[in-house]
């Protein structure tokens, strides 16, 4: 086996460019807007089996995560709703964006991911949406799939 792609060398030595191969790009979003004078949180959450997660909300800026194990359910206002597998990413923009679904796509496992998110001076880190603006803007929902 080569030891071009590894950590290590010959005889077990680290490899002084062994920075170059130890990076994986998970995710990348760009344009990001990024509030003025903006905290910044990473949060671990783990969701029972089946659990349908966090009620519709927003974020005040962009979050970024990353599911460790398990699926999760997730849909942003505008976009089908999909399902991340372990190992996948995930963001959301902030701002005025409904974030519908972050729940466990799994009725028989537990899923857990990571988010990092950035939050604009005074606001709070997750803002719940009040069922009157879900009913005002469901027509910038995308089309719901079939229930079966």
């Amino acid at each position: 086996m080569s030891d071009r792609n590894t950590a290590h060398g010959p005889g077990g030595q680290p490899r002084k460019d062994s920075w170059k191969t130890a990076l994986t790009v998970l995710q990348e979003a760009a344009p990001i807007t990024v509030p003025e004078g903006a905290s910044a949180m990473t949060i671990q959450i783990e969701w029972e089996p089946g659990d349908p997660g966090t009620p519709p909300h927003r974020h005040s800026g962009p979050a970024f995560g990353y599911v460790v194990e398990g699926a999760v359910r997730f849909e942003l206002e505008g976009e089908p709703e999909r399902v991340v597998e372990a190992g996948g990413t995930f963001w959301e923009p902030g701002g005025d964006v409904i974030h519908y679904q972050d729940g466990n796509a799994l009725a028989d496992a537990r899923t857990g991911f990571v988010v990092t998110m950035m939050c604009a001076p005074g606001r709070p880190m997750l803002e719940l949406v009040e069922e009157g603006e879900l009913a005002e803007r469901a027509h910038l929902r995308a089309p719901r799939p079939a229930a079966g």
